[in-house]
């Protein structure tokens, strides 16, 4: 500490160098070792000196989304139910999705049935459990008809509902929380987040695994159930998605769409009751493989 009218050695500095405090305000005297090398300088060059200017501009935390909630009260579900020869299980779907307490549309799109599940459709559409039935004049492919089913849906949320059983509509309300949240736009229902599932085929799930993660890979999402069938998606949002995938390429192709536009997608446990081929299982390796090409189509095209 420097006093008025004594000196101080500045450290580091040649021999005989000293500091002194003038007792004029600001000013600070260097002795040489000679006087002719006498000094003074003012410190306010050391504490009043200006700020460096910035020379990168401030870079602010990113401001997190607002939340986008649904009044609960008022929020309408499509659901959305492709269908192909389902004779043996339609009927019991249909009365667990009736059954569910939401405000909802049923949309059934029959691609071109020929075990007798069109003459079902047209009889419970009948009896109250079908909103709006859409008869396929041609088999085209899960794909397509859901794309019809989305083409007609006017709800807030839709869902994709399997015709078979492997899918309980009882998981829709935790399916539906973040998004009436407003915390997602799209809710994607996981069969390998712990939830209660038949103990089925070894290789299926690891052909999902593999599958979810090479999608992951290239929309740099960390899903575990990519090919999942529950994806409950604003309704506003699925209907604005430019999906053409006929096949089971649905899933790929509207899982690359969300990731594309940023959407906001959670994920969260469900049930799944898997069928054998025995019981009608549709889906083969074929399918599996041409999985792959999907992924890495609607991941590059936009």
């Amino acid at each position: 500490m420097l006093v008025p009218g004594r000196s101080r050695a500045l450290p580091g500095a040649a021999s005989g160098v000293v500091l002194r405090l003038s007792s004029r305000r600001n000013d600070v005297c260097l002795l040489g070792a000679a006087a002719s090398t006498n000094r003074t300088v003012s410190t306010a060059s050391f504490t009043d000196r200006e700020p460096p200017a910035l020379t990168k501009p401030r870079t602010l935390a990113a401001k997190p989304r607002n939340l986008t909630p649904l009044d609960p009260t008022t929020v309408r579900l499509s659901v959305l139910v492709p269908v192909y020869n389902e004779f043996h299980t339609i009927e019991t779907i249909l009365a667990r999705v009736h059954a569910t307490p939401l405000a909802k549309e049923i949309i059934c799109v029959d691609d071109c049935s020929t075990d007798g599940t069109r003459e079902k459709l047209i009889e419970l559409r009948e009896d109250g459990y079908i909103d709006n039935l859409i008869l396929q004049p041609v088999n085209g492919g899960k794909g397509r008809a859901i794309r019809t089913a989305l083409a007609a849906s006017t709800g807030d949320v839709v869902i994709v509902q399997d015709a078979d059983l492997e899918y309980d509509p009882q998981d829709w309300p935790v399916l539906l929380e973040p998004i009436i949240d407003g915390k997602a736009d799209a809710c994607f229902g996981s069969r390998f987040l712990g939830g209660p599932h038949r103990v089925l085929y070894y290789w299926h799930s690891v052909g999902n695994t593999w599958l979810t993660r090479f999608s992951n890979m290239l929309t740099n999402l960390n899903l575990t159930d990519m090919e999942t069938c529950y994806k409950a998606i604003r309704g506003d949002l699925a209907r604005s998605l430019t999906l053409t995938s006929d096949r089971f390429g649905f899933e790929p192709e509207i899982t690359a769409r969300l990731a594309q536009r940023d959407a906001r997608i959670y994920e969260v446990p469900i049930s799944y009751a898997g069928r054998t081929y025995a019981e009608g299982k549709k889906i083969n390796w074929k399918d599996g493989v041409a999985a792959f090409w999907h992924i890495l189509k609607f991941s590059i095209r936009r």
